[in-house]
């Protein structure tokens, strides 16, 4: 039997004034019933004056002293953290401070230089100024940096959201709130393009000097491995200077266009859009014609539509990672101390969006 119109209103009014903010979604869950539905109610609500709508996010309109999350907020201060020169942040940064300021959280954001150690400095300033919880990016160029940090990340006493990293399975930070871009999802998506348009050959040159690099170069294998429709591939070094683990092969630092003649592929997926711009670049050099001789779909997509020829890109969801781990950090500040709940670990879609660098196989 269907739930009254004026029940589930009441409903959606009670979850969001006992936790100061909810997400449309997790409301829809939690009702059972479709999101569009909970749009609608929330924008009949918020026409009412009972609700204030944010990004995906539902808000009270009840005094301070009646919301959980702004009792906390007054007066109350956030730190950032993320490395400098790091312009795929940028977004996930604004994401963040739309959520945590209309939450009334104050937003202090601390620039890592690429020292050793200098975040962990950061991040103890910050605590020490006051900060009553932590969104932080490290910089994790190599396997062993993730796992240097591990020790004093599980050690921290105030709640902490890791933005676009996973620490590795079983490690002391494993027990971290995370809130990430499903990069497989990612790589999926431009495999699944450029096969469904023919392409049965297909390079992959990725960085690995980061620990999104690291994981879609594992995605791209495992994907690439297991595609029924992909007769050949090869993997290698987007760049001379992109990977830190190595030792690589020769053929795993081979230039782009090398590649695609020795495989005879006729796509490649590039990460990231700086590294595939400039392939395009060789490849148009040595005569090969984008996209009539070679596919290339670029992977991050910040500046992948502003070359000559604008790049299919698979783009992560940076200003809704940013949104979420601001949400969840907020949900976390609002917990009574000692609650003991688990870490959650949020994956959030990428999409793709098709341009001019990608045709279909004559």
């Amino acid at each position: 039997m269907r739930e009254p119109v004026d029940l589930r209103r009441k409903r959606i009014l009670a979850a969001v004034r006992a936790r100061g903010t909810a997400r449309v979604r997790d409301l829809a869950e939690e009702l059972q019933v479709s999101v569009v539905t909970v749009r609608r109610d929330v924008e009949e609500l918020t026409r009412e004056g009972r609700l204030r709508r944010g990004h995906g996010v539902v808000r009270s309109t009840l005094p301070a002293e009646e919301t959980p999350v702004r009792d906390l907020a007054d007066g109350d201060r956030v730190a950032v953290v993320v490395p400098e020169r790091h312009s795929y942040l940028t977004e996930i940064l604004h994401g963040a401070r739309t959520v945590l300021e209309e939450a009334g959280l104050r937003f202090a954001l601390h620039i890592a230089p690429r020292a050793a150690g200098a975040e962990r400095a950061l991040v103890e300033r910050a605590l020490t100024d006051g900060a009553r919880g932590l969104l932080f990016a490290p910089r994790w160029l190599s396997r062993a940096d993730e796992e240097a940090d591990y020790g004093w990340l599980a050690a921290l006493e105030v709640p902490t959201v890791l933005m676009e990293r996973r620490p590795r399975p079983g490690g002391a930070a494993h027990a971290l709130d995370t809130v990430c871009s499903d990069h497989w999802y990612g790589a999926h998506l431009a495999v699944d393009h450029l096969v469904g348009l023919g392409h049965r050959r297909i390079v992959f040159a990725t960085r690995e000097d980061s620990p999104t690099a690291r994981t879609l170069r594992e995605a791209f294998t495992r994907i690439a491995e297991a595609h029924p429709l992909v007769e050949a591939w090869a993997w290698a070094l987007s760049a001379p200077s992109a990977g830190n683990e190595g030792p690589y092969t020769a053929a795993e630092t081979a230039d782009v266009p090398a590649l695609l003649r020795r495989t005879e592929a006729t796509a490649a997926v590039l990460h990231g859009d700086e590294d595939a711009l400039m392939a395009v670049q060789r490849l148009a050099e040595t005569g090969v014609r984008v996209p009539e001789d070679c596919s290339v779909v670029a992977y991050d997509d910040v500046v992948a539509a502003l070359g000559s020829l604008p790049l299919t890109a698979v783009s992560p969801p940076r200003a809704e990672v940013g949104r979420v781990a601001a949400e969840l950090l907020l949900h976390r500040l609002a917990e009574p101390s000692g609650t003991g709940r688990g870490a959650r670990r949020v994956e959030v879609l990428p999409h793709l969006t098709v341009r001019g660098s990608t045709r279909r196989l004559p």
